[in-house]
């Protein structure tokens, strides 16, 4: 593995950080207090090729790899986790199905629109019932004799699902079969039979809008779907693999940007007529904070390179995930104590990197799937 980035990556970075810095952080409380959804950040992230990093250019992507898009994501959630939520999905999520296993025509109609910014995507596996046991879906897609499919049920928690001009949905179309009956479809919300439930008061990642959808009798036509008939729980998994090393990502810049703040903070307190910084009780915690967050980018980097490699990388995205995801949590939670009564305000971004840190340890698989899927690829077992 070489760590020595490229000058495409190290640009890229600094676009991203760049955008964060002078549009993203700054209105990151706003849109965290008002629960409004950054569309013209967004927009402005796509027309930078931050929408679609790993798409290559003939589709309207940045043609870059996932190196490059572990360096930006870490950016853009540095300046505010809600962004790199929508920008996870959109690249991760929805892009990465779509260009693994769609047509040229699905391509070319699917993921230029989301990768220039032009139109936000989705990703609906989860259910009301049925969360990281993927296969009690209850959505059933019925197959008609004209070849069209009649889609049926309810998905939620779905990210971008008040916004989403297309969704990459999964659907029981032979429940008799369990996870092999599953199959995957490009949803155009433009189309009857597709609704919206009222957008979800989350405790963070507040302007990444996240609602319930509903389809009664939506009529799905054969090239809506995405890979063949029964492999959507196979290319749900192989997403969600990609996913993990977007929100492993999203993960260190939250811990990243609560790190820094905290950094500062410890210079410029005084108690007991010295800076804090010198106490060794807040210098045992800022060891292990930097040490956690070492460990996280470098097994995160690693999952990207494994990616980048055409490797399988299954396992070192969940070790990433459930890595990085830990060590938001635990870095937040030790800035708030840190900072104190003024780590508990609202007038500083630190209780928001803590609620925002949390939601990381639960999508694209709980860390408690994370280290059932870690222990299974070490022992065999099943």
């Amino acid at each position: 593995m070489d760590f020595s980035f490229t000058e495409e990556q190290l640009m890229l970075q600094d676009v991203a950080r760049r955008i964060a810095q002078e549009k993203i952080a700054p209105s990151a409380e706003h849109h965290d207090r008002t629960g409004e959804f950054p569309l013209e950040n967004i927009r402005l992230l796509g027309e930078n090729g931050l929408m679609g990093i790993e798409v290559p250019t003939e589709y309207g992507g940045a043609g870059m790899d996932p190196v490059a898009y572990v360096l930006a994501m870490v950016e853009v959630a540095a300046g505010d986790a809600a962004h790199s939520t929508i920008m996870s999905v959109n690249n991760s999520l929805f892009c990465n199905g779509i260009l693994t296993h769609g047509s040229e025509a699905q391509k070319q109609k699917y993921v230029r629109a989301i990768a220039e910014g032009e139109a936000i995507g989705a990703f609906a596996l989860t259910e009301p019932q049925s969360g990281s046991d993927a296969t009690a879906m209850r959505c059933r897609a019925v197959k008609q004799a004209d070849g069209t499919y009649v889609i049926n049920g309810k998905k939620s928690w779905i990210t971008s699902g008040p916004v989403a001009r297309y969704i990459v949905l999964f659907a029981m179309s032979e429940p008799d079969k369990g996870a092999r009956g599953i199959t995957a479809f490009l949803i155009d919300t433009d189309n009857a039979g597709f609704g919206r439930g009222k957008t979800e008061p989350k405790l963070g990642i507040r302007a990444s809008a996240t609602c319930e959808i509903e389809f009664n009798d939506y009529v799905a036509q054969a090239d809506d779907v995405l890979g063949q008939e029964g492999e959507g729980f196979k290319i749900a998994m192989g997403v969600l693999d990609a996913g993990r090393i977007g929100i492993a990502s999203q993960a260190i810049g939250i811990a990243r940007a609560a790190y820094e703040a905290t950094l500062e903070y410890v210079k410029d307190r005084k108690a007991f007529g010295a800076a804090i910084g010198t106490f060794q009780m807040t210098q045992a915690k800022i060891a292990d904070m930097k040490c956690k967050l070492d460990a996280a980018l470098l097994l995160t980097l690693r999952a990207a390179w494994v990616k980048g490699e055409g490797k399988r990388f299954s396992n070192e995205a969940a070790i990433a995930k459930l890595t990085a995801s830990e060590a938001a949590m635990w870095i937040t939670h030790q800035a708030v104590q840190i900072h104190g009564g003024m780590g508990y305000s609202k007038e500083m971004p630190l209780e928001r990197y803590f609620r925002d840190a949390k939601i990381t340890e639960i999508y694209e698989g709980t860390s408690e799937i994370q280290r059932l899927v870690i222990a299974r690829n070490e022992t065999g077992l099943r």
